[in-house]
């Protein structure tokens, strides 16, 4: 059975470890997902995989004879060839191999020995006619089709030059490649960033009947719990295995995250205390002891690393301001270029509040519709009518092509931002990927995923009532489509969108308009897995209840380990003498006050520096996966909180105390 196997590598990049001891294994059968933050090394893996990387340290083993194939993201440009040519040089190993077979089939012809060499010769033979069966090679002509037009093409597309098409659809003739050549292994980094659903479904189908093994980096969890039986996780350059689909995996992380997000959080609040402390007493002679403790007690915490892309960010849209029940209303409407007409005849009336997913194959005028609803094509029949106080805004992917200059990142995101949200500038940029340097970088010198995800994100910080979005989650993480995805849902206005993911369809649309070359425009009146059902029982002749004309529906914190919360503060001393005794007493008293305090203050040092110590276990990687270590340090760090909680009180009596005796 041939495999990819590599064990204990490692590998950095100046001072940054990208793996640290990795193991991975890969078969035929294999489904695996590769998952971790963006900017981790994933596609660097991948490379190490594939062989076109060597890692600093270990093994990477390779059963002999075995193909590996990587795709990577992007950048694959295509030669002068056509589409169909392009996809056929997938079979050019075949050709070697034939040659090779053609060269056996003369050295047997003129071979006058029987032994052993006969033998092998046959052998070779035998095992090379295999492999070209194996690969399809005689059938590569309905294979190529198949692929080509299972991933988008249209037939008339096959004989056009490779070169004549987009980035997009140039990855698509790549991942064709890839499928074709049916490797032992397939590493897929990103391939359906460029896939319609109808495509990706196919996609989906495709992998189910492959036998070799796959591992696959997506953005696109529904396509990842359709296709993967087990995940693998690189973060802080260790890579850690869990079996089971990708919800499962999201799952059982969560649940070891949710302690280290506590763990960390606790620790932010016990830093703002001891800096709140000191701010508030530096220049207090009286105090300075007490400062320079906190100080001490600051400068040991270790802190605890939470990846950008693992931390939790909200993020929520200007209030939409009010408007009519009608949003918008296209009575009639009609578009066509030259002799090709893509809609017509459309009657549409969208209520306020309705989530719409416009649904349907390449070409039906999805993106079309969405161009005149926004106001960008003024060419075309019939009616557009909005309603009163209506304010759009409209995302394509073109959009990031109109942003330019100087200025960087972060100053284009706060000449928008609502004044309410300008101290969130920093987490709703990480929300929308960019983070440490990136946001000082001049959105001239951004790539066009970056520069269409921020975009998205002036577009989303202007206030208005209709949303009109064409593929939002294109270049997005599963994080930041989950940030956008919650934001849209509590969203009070209306929003009309177009997506190749699912999973963001499902949760989003509560209507869905289906568009078809040919076919009157179709409105479903429920959510995508309602109109999935309704579809299918169409099909089958089961039901009609899906009708060409739109219907008009009503839419409807623990106490801090290394210090105290406060002061208490100083009464006032009551007026008088006092005799010899009482003073000798009062001073004994200050004494042990003093020497309290002082066995206070050093058992707190003690304990912050116990709980640092259980924190910066809590948050190493390997800990993380070990549900049991991970109850043992909560309940160790717990224990420290509670005898901390009780010396804080104590001491600020013991401070209380001594405040008044020394008046």
């Amino acid at each position: 059975m041939a495999f990819v196997q590599f064990s204990d590598v490692s590998l950095a990049f100046g001072a940054r470890d990208i793996l640290k001891n990795a193991s991975l294994y890969l078969a035929a059968g294999s489904r695996a997902a590769l998952a971790g933050p963006n900017g981790v090394g994933k596609s660097t893996l991948m490379r190490i995989i594939a062989g076109h990387i060597a890692p600093d340290l270990g093994e990477r083993a390779v059963t002999r004879g075995a193909r590996v194939s990587y795709l990577p993201q992007t950048g694959v440009v295509h030669g002068d060839g056509t589409v169909y040519e392009e996809a056929e040089r997938a079979y050019d190993f075949a050709a070697a191999l034939l040659a090779r077979q053609d060269e056996i089939g003369r050295l047997l012809e003129s071979s006058t020995e029987d032994g052993g060499q006969t033998a092998r010769l046959l052998e070779e033979y035998a095992a090379i006619h295999e492999a070209i069966e194996d690969s399809g090679y005689h059938r590569r002509r309905e294979r190529i089709r198949e692929v080509l037009c299972g991933l988008g093409f249209r037939a008339t597309d096959l004989d056009r030059s490779a070169r004549e098409f987009s980035g997009g659809w140039q990855m698509r003739v790549a991942l064709a490649k890839i499928l074709l050549e049916n490797p032992d292994i397939m590493l897929l980094d990103e391939p359906t960033n460029y896939l319609d659903l109808e495509a990706r479904e196919w996609l989906e189908g495709f992998l189910a009947k492959y036998k070799g093994g796959v591992l696959v980096v997506s953005h696109d969890r529904y396509f990842l719990d359709a296709t993967v039986r087990e995940v693998y996780e690189l973060w802080n350059g260790k890579l850690s295995r869990y079996p089971g689909s990708y919800s499962a995996y999201e799952k059982r992380r969560a649940e070891e995250l949710d302690a280290v997000f506590e763990a960390w959080e606790r620790q932010q609040e016990e830093i703002q205390k001891l800096e709140d402390f000191i701010r508030r007493f530096r220049y207090q002679a009286s105090k300075a002891t007490l400062v320079q403790s906190r100080i001490k007690q600051l400068e040991k915490i270790v802190p605890i690393e939470i990846p950008e892309g693992m931390k939790k960010i909200h993020f929520s849209f200007p209030p939409a301001p009010h408007s009519g029940k009608v949003t918008v209303k296209c009575v009639g409407l009609g578009k066509a270029y030259g002799a090709h007409r893509v809609l017509s005849g459309l009657d549409l009336e969208i209520e306020r509040g309705m989530k719409v997913a416009f649904v349907g194959p390449n070409g039906a005028g999805k993106s079309t519709l969405m161009r005149l609803l926004a106001g960008v094509d003024r060419d075309y029949e019939g009616e557009i009518r909005f309603g009163s106080g209506v304010e759009l805004a409209y995302f394509a992917q073109d959009t990031a092509d109109l942003m330019g200059g100087d200025v960087t990142v972060e100053e284009t995101v706060e000449a928008l931002c609502p004044f309410d949200l300008l101290p969130k500038v920093r987490n709703l940029l990480g929300a929308f990927l960019f983070r440490g340097d990136d946001v000082e970088k001049p959105v001239r010198v951004l790539s066009g995923g970056e520069r269409s995800r921020l975009a998205l994100l002036t577009m989303l910080l202007r206030p208005a009532n209709l949303l009109i979005l064409d593929e939002p989650t294109n270049h997005l993480d599963l994080t930041s489509k989950d940030v956008l995805l919650e934001a849209l849902k509590a969203f009070q206005g209306t929003v009309l969108f177009v997506s190749h993911d699912r999973g963001f369809i499902e949760e989003l649309a509560d209507r869905v308009l289906e568009l078809e070359a040919g076919i009157a425009p179709r409105w479903y009146v429920g959510d995508y897995r309602y109109y999935l059902e309704k579809k299918t029982l169409v099909a089958a002749g089961a039901s009609t209840e899906a009708g060409a004309t739109p219907q008009v529906g009503a839419v409807a914190g623990a106490q801090s380990v290394a210090g105290p919360r406060g002061m208490a503060p100083a009464s006032a001393s009551s007026g008088g003498s006092t005799s010899y005794e009482e003073d000798k007493a009062r001073k004994a008293r200050l004494r042990k006050l003093q020497r309290r305090e002082e066995e206070i203050l050093a058992r707190l040092e003690a304990l912050g520096l116990q709980k640092a110590a259980c924190e910066r276990e809590m948050g190493l990687p390997e800990n993380y996966a070990d549900g049991a270590k991970m109850r043992q340090l909560q309940a160790a760090l717990d224990e420290l909180d509670r005898e901390a909680e009780g010396l804080n009180a104590e001491w600020e009596l013991v401070a209380s105390e001594l405040a008044e005796g020394e008046v």
